[in-house]
């Protein structure tokens, strides 16, 4: 009996298989490793910043090994699941895979030549979170501790590869920064230099979102699109907002649609909806409701 109601069981899962084949990849190669792309943002992060992560001390004598050891990895592993995704790809599909593992080598190669670039925005971005926040006593603590800088590492690495057009990778690695932080950047996302994220928790920042240099967002704060209902007839098309330089935009805003711009220098109150553009300079406040006040009795 219950070897029957075994094989009923399995007869069942497998007729499954067959119906929602979307959700299944059997006969085919593995896609890529979720595991590997996190150690390789851990490696990644370790290159970005020595000897912050480091299990011991990272000496002057040794870094240059070090460099080249975390290269190595990164090289060797990040290639291999480049050429997974792209080999993944409708249109590579039929690719021969030598060409495959050619592209994908070119591809880290023009990515870690970004690394320095990488750097220089994470170092704006460092001075920007303690320039702004007087509870931080230190750059290492806001290194070490800060969520937001956590998610922006990752988005900044995602979005090089995004920018190299590879598939896939991107946005794994800046949905695990979401899944660990609550923060929600997608890669493909523009974001300037001096970006600080205060707090972050139920941050979103939008695909076609364009962000300049000195913004600062609150905790809760929505970047998105004014409508999603013609999913994806919209692919491609600008549908989240602009920010424009030395912009706040304090905590439960939401600012939505592709057309909308605020303007370099506006201040953006917490709690606020905004469909349309801000102009310059301009401050934005919700009216404070009314509160009401009742002295009630207690019941014993």
């Amino acid at each position: 009996m219950l070897k029957e109601i075994t094989e009923k069981l399995i007869s069942d899962i497998l007729d499954s298989y067959k119906q929602f084949d979307t959700t299944n990849r059997i006969d085919a190669e593995n896609m890529l490793g979720k595991d590997v792309l996190i150690e390789i943002i851990e490696e990644l992060r370790k290159l970005l910043f020595p000897g912050f992560f480091d299990n011991n001390r990272a000496r002057s004598e040794y870094i240059k090994f070090l460099v080249g050891e975390r290269i190595e990895f990164i090289q060797y592993n990040l290639r291999k699941q480049i050429a997974k995704a792209l080999g993944n790809m409708e249109v590579c599909a039929e690719c021969k895979k030598s060409a495959i593992n050619k592209k994908a080598e070119k591809i880290v190669y023009d990515f870690l030549g970004k690394i320095c670039k990488i750097r220089e925005y994470l170092y704006t971005d460092i001075r920007a979170a303690y320039n702004g926040d007087p509870a931080a006593y230190s750059t290492e603590e806001i290194i070490f501790s800060y969520p937001g800088l956590f998610a922006v590492t990752v988005y900044r690495i995602a979005h090089e590869l995004w920018l190299l057009d590879v598939p896939m990778i991107p946005r794994i690695m800046t949905e695990y920064a979401h899944s660990v932080t609550g923060i929600d950047i997608h890669p493909g996302a523009e974001i300037g230099k001096y970006f600080f994220i205060d707090h972050g928790t139920g941050i979103v920042i939008g695909e076609t979102t364009k962000i300049g240099d000195n913004v600062k967002i609150y905790q809760g704060v929505t970047l998105g699109a004014l409508s999603t209902r013609k999913g994806q007839e919209l692919k491609g098309v600008k549908r989240h907002p602009t920010i424009g330089d030395n912009v706040t935009i304090y905590s439960g805003t939401s600012i939505l649609g592709g057309d909308t711009v605020i303007g370099s220098g506006a201040t953006i109150g917490g709690n606020a909806f905004i469909v349309s553009s801000v102009p310059e300079g301009m401050t934005v406040r919700v009216k404070t409701p009314e509160l009401e006040y009742t002295k009630e009795a207690t019941e014993l």
